[in-house]
Parts: C-alpha cells; structure tokens; sequence
C-alpha cells in the first residue's frame, strides 16, 4: 500500500485536511448529548495540550488524536473557557461600576 503524500501549507491546509475528523467527533459528542463543543474548540484544545510541542506528526496520528480524545476532556475545556469569559466579563463590569 503506497501512502499519499501532502503538501501543507498553513494552518488553514492542515484544518482542512482534518475537518473530516473533525466532524466525526463532533457528531459523536452529539449522539452523547454534547451538542456546545464545535470543530474549532476541538481543533484548538489539541493544538494547546497535544500538538503544542509535538514535531513530525502524520495526518494519521493527529486524526487519531482528534478521535481519541476523551470527551469528558473536551468538556472541560470547555468549562474552563466558559468560567474565564464570565470572570472577565464581570471584572470588567466591576470596573465599569466603579
């Protein structure tokens, strides 16, 4: 079997070529009633905690790193974002009252 070889250009290439995945995983969060979390929050939770330091990986094993992360993973991510944007937006409500 001769593997394909891919020419990535940017980021917006590599998202790209990833969205499939990218999609499967969204889907599964929905058949497990997780219907917040979108491509994009997947796409940067892995490139935070995964791929941040990561050199030479292959569109297979980053595939399935999109497969295989624990959903309960991505929900708290999730969580973490939603707890700082609403602590953000109360500091600054603080300050405007003041």
């Amino acid at each position: 079997m001769s593997t394909q070889q891919f020419n990535i250009e940017s980021q917006e290439d590599l998202y790209s070529k990833l969205e499939p995945a990218l999609t499967a995983k969204v889907n599964e969060l929905k058949r497990n009633n997780i219907k917040y979390i979108a491509k994009h929050n997947i796409w940067r939770y892995l490139k935070k905690y995964y791929w941040l330091d990561s050199k030479d990986l292959t569109l297979g094993e980053m595939v399935n790193d999109i497969l295989s992360t624990p959903n309960s993973d991505l929900e708290n991510y999730m969580v973490d974002i939603i707890k700082n944007r609403v602590e953000k937006e109360k500091n600054s409500q603080d300050d405007y009252l003041l």
